[in-house]
C-alpha cells in the first residue's frame, strides 16, 4: 500500500479541512432565545465538542453513502431533512 492511496489522500485532506472548520467553529457566537451571549465557558465546550462529534459521525456516515453507491446530493437533502425536522423534548420559552 502506498502513501498515495485514495483513501490517504481523503485523510489528509480532512485532517487539513478540519482545523480550518475548527476555526469557523470556534467564532460561532452562541445565543439564547432572547439574544444574550452565552457567555459560559464551559457551556462553550460542549457546543463545541458536540458540533466536531455531530460533523465526524454526519462525514462518516456520507462516506458509507457515497461507497455504497448512493447519490451524494440526496444524501445531503436527507441530512438536512433530518435537521429540519428534529423536534425538541423541551416546550417552547415563554
Amino acid at each position: 500500500m502506498s502513501g498515495s492511496s485514495p483513501t490517504h489522500e481523503k485523510r489528509t485532506t480532512r485532517i487539513e479541512s478540519k482545523s480550518s472548520m475548527n476555526n469557523k467553529q470556534q467564532s460561532i457566537v452562541w445565543r439564547s432565545p432572547e439574544g444574550k451571549v452565552i457567555a459560559c465557558v464551559e457551556k462553550n465546550k460542549v457546543l463545541q465538542e458536540n458540533l466536531v462529534e455531530i460533523r465526524q459521525v454526519c462525514r462518516d456516515a456520507l462516506e458509507d453513502a457515497i461507497l455504497m453507491g448512493c447519490d451524494e446530493q440526496q444524501f445531503r437533502n436527507v441530512l438536512a431533512d433530518l435537521v429540519d425536522t428534529l423536534a425538541s423534548p423541551y416546550p417552547p420559552r415563554e
